[in-house]
């Protein structure tokens, strides 16, 4: 009977071992998602066109922040 090697594991976001690099990552994303929001309320106010606009970089930018954390961006190694 043949024998067949467990699956790899999926791929972490980080590795747990990061400590303070994982920190000052999260801290970053946080700070980044934070001043996308008070900069697209800020041109949101400023009329519609600029709002639109605004939005639809913030999503961009917002979604560039998660595929960052999710670690789809890392190299495998």
């Amino acid at each position: 009977m043949s024998q067949v090697a467990p699956p790899r594991l999926p791929p972490v976001a980080l590795d747990d071992d990061d400590g303070l690099n994982r920190l000052r990552l999260r801290l970053w994303q946080w700070w980044v998602a934070f001043i996308t929001v008070l900069i697209t309320a800020w041109l949101i106010s400023l009329g519609p066109i600029p709002g639109i606009i605004a939005v639809l970089v913030a999503k961009h930018i917002l979604v560039a922040v998660l595929v960052m954390g999710m670690g789809l961006d890392a190299k495998n190694s």
